[in-house]
């Protein structure tokens, strides 16, 4: 199975990247498609469409990071699940699925996403239309993680930030660091972490439910 595209994300690593897709709604990735795809004639009529299917590669595992049950962060990482019954990253076949939101088909051809949660050159096997009438199920129970909401953070950024910021740059930032980009099991309030959001680098440490960004540098 070869890539028909690749994912150019601000993420320049694993670390921060949301969790699902359409968490962060405001950070935008292009896919750019691969030489053998590159024809308008492959994505005719997909602009009618407002949500895709992306069927992607988890291209910066391990071999060594496989095991039959995992750690979800919603269980505060100290309970096991069976692999298949959880979104891990860490799979037999390292397959990805992410519903995001279609902004633009632009020349080349490539497409402008929102709310994808892919790091930067991630492959693209396949794109499908999202479907509301068969894809959506109101009614489908959640299992564990219906039982464990979801912690968003408050996010404190510099009274100063650098000039000349991509637009919706600092609410896509807001967004990313309000899921709470740290492992589930550190909670130490004096350690600061590095994150790679491009056009930047962020340091931040998390004290009493408040992500306080303490610098904020151009790469």
């Amino acid at each position: 199975m070869q890539p028909i595209a690749h994912i150019r994300s601000p993420f320049a690593e694993k670390f921060g990247v949301p969790r699902q897709s359409g968490l962060a709604p405001h950070v935008v990735c292009r896919l750019e498609f691969t030489p053998d795809y590159r024809h308008p004639d492959f994505v005719r009529g997909l602009e009618d469409f407002s949500h895709l299917w992306i069927i992607w590669g988890f291209h910066c595992n391990r071999a060594d990071e496989l095991r039959p049950t995992v750690r979800p962060p919603r269980l505060g990482g100290n309970v096991r699940m069976g692999v298949f019954a959880t979104r891990s990253p860490f799979r037999p076949n390292g397959l990805g699925l992410s519903a995001v939101r279609l902004m633009a088909v632009e020349e080349g051809p490539s497409l402008l996403l929102a709310g994808a949660d892919m790091v930067d050159g991630t492959p693209v096997y396949d794109i499908k239309p999202y479907l509301a009438y068969a894809d959506a199920f109101p009614e489908a129970s959640g299992g564990f993680v219906a039982s464990t909401p979801r912690r968003e953070l408050l996010v404190e950024l510099p009274a100063e930030l650098p000039p000349d910021l991509p637009p919706g740059w600092v609410q896509a930032l807001r967004e990313v660091l309000a899921q709470d980009p740290r492992p589930a099991y550190q909670d130490d309030p004096q350690r600061v972490y590095h994150l790679v959001f491009r056009p930047c680098e962020v340091d931040f440490c998390v004290q009493c439910g408040i992500l306080h960004v303490l610098a904020l540098r151009r790469i």
